[in-house]
């Protein structure tokens, strides 16, 4: 998944670069990490006593590092998960080079794509998959035009726990709290946040648009960019009998499944599964999704092959339609991105969101690309968001 685009659309806000950094307060000492895995365990004690306070960050090397930034860090900070939960997520933060605007680098929180459930397929553990690195030239763009990128590996995805997959809360909330929490660790952040992400990060995004104005509400959302956000994951589910070709569409279709699991044990998902399909469920907790989508995997059976003849989905249904975007308030502009020839969240479903979206009272710029498929629209769009955010943030 490697794309090329023409330069980034040059931003005001990079050119302000030259203005004085207004006076403000260094942020406070934060504890340093320590190295290699341990960083993701949390201490048995840390005075991060609030969501969005940081537990402890270190220096970020290796591939999950963001070339031609005046820094990374990697941070470990507190979050709450949808049943109220404090827990610890971890994640990136990248400073451009040169000298911050005036206020502060305006934020590009960025919420990634599926990478899986096991705490490996963390991106700021695993930043060489392909998985992961595919949106590395687009956030450089971001960069180079002058905002800060932070980037958050979700709660449970890394650290203690099992990752919500797909589950709105926990994914917005850990969107958001990374702005907080790298306001705390590096110097001359400003408050003004642009929330992107692709695919599942599409639907993190638009959660933590959501959520922004009541969770973290000092923080100033000027706008959304969501890349093949997915949504309509309840209708998608009902449908699941009448897809009978063997796809990497069952792994997806599997990490959903334990991500319902985790949040809600009574939907009691094992019980929904065939044999064959309950035999590969435990990989799905430790194995990330390019192990999980092969032939001798969930990609050699079809999504229907997965379910047990008779069982009944109506709850599963009812908790994904719960965490879809498509019912949410957004106040803050929203722009989507969608290719035409995406196989994997599928146009019509995200012409549909537009839609809900419209009707729930959002502002939404919807562009639709020819021919570009699920992985290539951060690569094609990426000019088109670029310009998004500027105009919402001059």
């Amino acid at each position: 998944m490697t794309h090329h685009l023409r330069p980034a659309l040059p931003l005001a806000l990079a050119a302000a670069a030259a203005l004085a950094i207004a006076p403000a307060a260094a942020p406070a000492k934060v504890r340093k990490g320590p190295a290699g895995d341990a960083f993701y365990t949390p201490p048995s004690k840390t005075t991060a006593k609030s969501h969005g306070a940081p537990i402890w960050a270190r220096k970020l090397t290796g591939p999950a590092a963001l070339k031609h930034a005046r820094s990374n860090t990697l941070v470990l900070y507190r979050s709450t998960d949808a049943a109220g939960k404090p827990d610890a997520v971890s994640g990136t933060i990248t400073v451009p080079k040169g000298k911050a605007p005036k206020g502060g680098w305006p934020v590009l929180t960025w919420a990634h794509g599926t990478t899986g459930i096991g705490d490996g397929c963390a991106p700021s553990r695993d930043g060489g998959s392909a998985y992961s690195s595919y949106v590395y030239p687009q956030l450089g763009q971001w960069l180079k035009a002058g905002y800060a990128v932070v980037r958050t590996d979700y709660q449970g995805l890394g650290t203690p726990g099992v990752h919500g997959y797909l589950i709105g809360t926990d994914e917005g909330r850990s969107v958001l709290d990374i702005v907080r929490a790298a306001r705390k660790v590096v110097p001359h952040l400003s408050k003004r946040v642009i929330i992107g992400g692709h695919s599942q990060g599409g639907h993190a995004a638009l959660w933590a648009a959501a959520l922004a104005k009541s969770w973290t509400p000092e923080l100033k959302v000027a706008g959304t960019v969501a890349f093949a956000p997915a949504s309509h994951l309840g209708e998608q589910a009902s449908l699941i009998r009448a897809v009978t070709t063997p796809s990497a569409l069952t792994a997806l279709a599997a990490l959903i499944l334990r991500g319902a699991d985790s949040a809600d044990p009574s939907l009691n998902v094992v019980s929904l599964l065939s044999d064959k399909a309950a035999a590969l469920y435990p990989l799905t907790l430790t194995e990330c999704l390019p192990a999980l989508a092969v032939v001798n995997g969930y990609a050699g059976m079809a999504p229907s092959e997965a379910l047990k003849d008779g069982a009944d989905l109506g709850p599963l249904i009812a908790f994904l339609n719960a965490n879809d975007p498509e019912t949410l308030k957004i106040r803050t502009p929203v722009e989507i991105l969608q290719g035409t020839a995406d196989s994997t969240v599928l146009p019509p479903f995200t012409d549909q969101l537009d839609t809900d979206l419209r009707g729930n009272g959002a502002k939404v710029t919807y562009r639709k690309y020819d021919g570009i498929d699920h992985g290539g629209i951060v690569a094609a769009a990426n000019r088109a968001a670029l310009s998004f955010a500027h105009k919402r943030l001059r």
